[in-house]
């Protein structure tokens, strides 16, 4: 006769085999797509082509200070070059952030059987990333404008966040990076304003950062149900305070001294900008209403979410 607690072992054992072999069967769908639509942006783009005249950086409603009174004094040739600026803080910015989700994901497959699809799939996106953290490197070089680091204090949350993150943790961070830039870019590389060179590293990015996303959601989805409950716990504090780090860090106040605008009273018009507050609520409401049904937006971790302005 078996037991209730050897019945619930077998069911446990039979629970943990399914999400094994569902991880697994994504995993190879993920490499799969990854061999058909793989882009080696050094060979792909036209990286010496002039820039077009008149033509924007980033859509000019994506840029911070647009519709702002400070940006209806401004010249066109200012937003234009505002638009350069901001562009290459946020290719600084992806590449911190990339930089970052790489050695997470190496920390995650550490223990992991390594001829499994899940830990070569890991692999491929971090080859992906590194990729992409090289173009988007030649990208600001290409543009001649500085190289934008996250501060000091960013620079330092980071490392201490790399080191305490749990692992649904590690992916809730993964997602929000991906997902808000994601969302940018889809508007990014359609539109015939922007110059071409940034619309085809914005098209390469989307199309590969679909497949992390999807890698990123199917395990924080198994984690928030797998994981011990002081880890999800856990996981919701860390994950909203670093929704507080980066929603800071999208916008590098070096940006406005650098094309001659008063730091301070920019950066004062960004955060009263409504309209700057409904871009960033836009485009993390897809994430955050994936993080809401998963059980992530939860107590002081919403809480933090919402004091972030990503979360309305």
């Amino acid at each position: 006769m078996t037991t209730l607690s050897e019945a619930d072992a077998i069911d446990g054992l039979r629970d943990a085999l399914g999400t094994l072999k569902d991880r697994e069967q994504v995993a190879l769908r993920l490499l799969e797509s990854s061999a058909k639509h793989s882009f080696d942006p050094d060979r792909e783009l036209d990286w010496e082509a002039p820039f077009e005249e008149g033509k924007w950086f980033w859509p000019p409603e994506l840029v911070s200070l647009y519709g702002t009174p400070m940006w209806k004094r401004m010249s066109e040739e200012q937003r234009l070059l505002l638009s350069g600026h901001e562009a290459a803080a946020l290719a600084s910015l992806g590449i911190w952030f990339e930089l970052i989700l790489m050695q997470l994901l190496v920390r995650h497959i550490y223990d992991k059987s390594a001829t499994s699809a899940h830990v070569r799939y890991a692999l491929t996106e971090i080859e992906d990333e590194c990729r992409h953290s090289k173009m988007f490197a030649r990208l600001i070089a290409r543009g001649g404008t500085p190289w934008y680091p996250v501060s000091r204090v960013h620079q330092n949350l980071g490392r201490l966040f790399k080191t305490v993150s749990t692992t649904p943790g590690s992916f809730t961070a993964t997602l929000l990076g991906e997902e808000v830039l994601d969302w940018m870019q889809r508007l990014t590389f359609p539109d015939e304003r922007v110059q071409p060179l940034i619309r085809g590293v914005t098209r390469i990015h989307v199309i590969e950062e679909a497949r992390h996303v999807r890698y990123a959601r199917e395990e924080l989805r198994r984690q928030m149900v797998t994981a011990p409950k002081w880890s999800r716990e856990f996981t919701r504090v860390t994950s909203g305070e670093f929704a507080r780090v980066f929603s800071v860090a999208f916008v590098n106040p070096e940006v406005y001294t650098n094309v001659g605008l008063d730091r301070r009273a920019a950066v004062a018009q960004v955060r009263a900008s409504a309209h700057r507050r409904e871009v960033m609520q836009q485009g993390s409401k897809r994430l955050t209403d994936f993080l809401d049904d998963i059980g992530v937006l939860r107590g002081v971790g919403r809480k933090l979410w919402r004091s972030s302005g990503l979360l309305a």
